[in-house]
């Protein structure tokens, strides 16, 4: 083994035994607990170099050692392998999000799942919208004068606003409308429809022009994007439980209130295929400084319509919770499929 290898061997060591003791680290217990194949003054050399790189830090004098946001990164890039989820956790998965009754449900459950088996706070971002596509669109004749505008995504989401006619249409006009609408939307990207919602006003009769144009303004609304970014969090009391990785767990608290903070986070996510982690000051929030965050993908494969991640101490699990998030993203991706 070569003195680099070596080094990133005692890294490995120390980030495992501070992840699981909370503990400084020394060269002594490193000797006892792993088989590193040196003496003890041998691994005292390593750390002062690790030190001398950054890699790793004395919080007081006369004291182990910890790993630095910088040591952390290096042993998550070097990491060769993360923790496969149990049998019984993949069986509670599937059975869990399987009895999901809809989109919301999905997601809830997703929220819950990934909180308990992290114990730590996760978040859900609802599919967006510009990267769905149209399933169906619904009319629905309120009264002679109010319809009931529905669209469904091939995501599973529904959007559903009321339209105030300027005057009262038959049921035959609804129908002409949903079957034009769905003719000239159905299997389209949302982000595509706007221009196509446009010309739409020009290819009816003039009689239904101001109905089809009121109909036309109701649907671009509902096609904004910000009407689209939406999360679900949960398991922000798992917080708790970390009080000693926290300085000040306030800027945490707030950072999560500020849902354009973990929705640039997640948005990142849907960019990459890969389990993304962002590792204290990497955060660009400083109030995440502190922390960790653990995000993913789902939907198709190429295309991921949303993500889903969780957010933790700086000493976290990564092997352990890479996994768990990886996983109820493709379950979450999966559910979406299959409905």
């Amino acid at each position: 083994m070569s003195v680099e290898d070596r080094k990133l061997e005692v890294l490995r060591a120390i980030v495992e035994d501070f992840i699981s003791t909370r503990e400084p680290v020394g060269s002594k217990a490193l000797a006892d607990r792993h088989n590193l194949g040196v003496s003890a003054a041998t691994i005292r050399n390593d750390m002062a170099a690790l030190e001398e790189e950054g890699l790793i830090a004395q919080p007081h004098t006369s004291a182990g050692r910890v790993p630095t946001d910088a040591g952390y990164r290096m042993f998550v890039d070097r990491m060769t392998s993360i923790k496969p989820l149990s049998g019984a956790e993949r069986r509670a998965i599937e059975t869990f999000l399987d009895e999901a009754v809809d989109l919301d449900d999905v997601l809830h459950r997703a929220v819950r799942t990934l909180a308990q088996l992290t114990r730590n706070v996760a978040v859900v971002q609802y599919p967006s919208l510009s990267r769905s596509r149209v399933r169906h669109i619904e009319i629905v004749a309120l009264t002679s004068s109010r319809l009931l505008l529905v669209l469904i995504t091939d995501t599973g989401r529904v959007e559903q606003r009321v339209v105030e006619l300027p005057g009262p249409v038959s049921d035959e006009v609804v129908a002409d409308l949903r079957a034009t609408l769905n003719t000239r939307l159905r299997d389209r990207l949302l982000a595509e429809t706007p221009e196509i919602i446009t010309d739409l006003p020009l290819g009816v009769t003039r009689e239904l022009r101001g109905l089809v144009a009121t109909l036309t303004s109701v649907l671009l609304e509902t096609l904004v994007e910000a009407h689209s970014d939406r999360i679900v969090l949960g398991g922000t009391a798992n917080l708790a439980e970390h009080a000693f990785d926290f300085p000040a767990i306030r800027p945490v608290l707030e950072a999560l209130e500020e849902q354009v903070v973990l929705l640039r986070l997640l948005d990142e996510s849907m960019a990459s295929s890969q389990v993304l982690v962002h590792i204290g000051n990497e955060n660009i929030h400083v109030g995440l400084h502190s922390a960790s965050v653990v995000t993913s993908g789902y939907g198709p494969p190429g295309a991921a319509v949303g993500a889903v991640g969780v957010l933790g101490p700086r000493r976290m699990d990564y092997g352990h919770t890479m996994a768990r998030v990886a996983a109820v993203a493709r379950y979450v991706g999966d559910l979406l499929a299959e409905r």
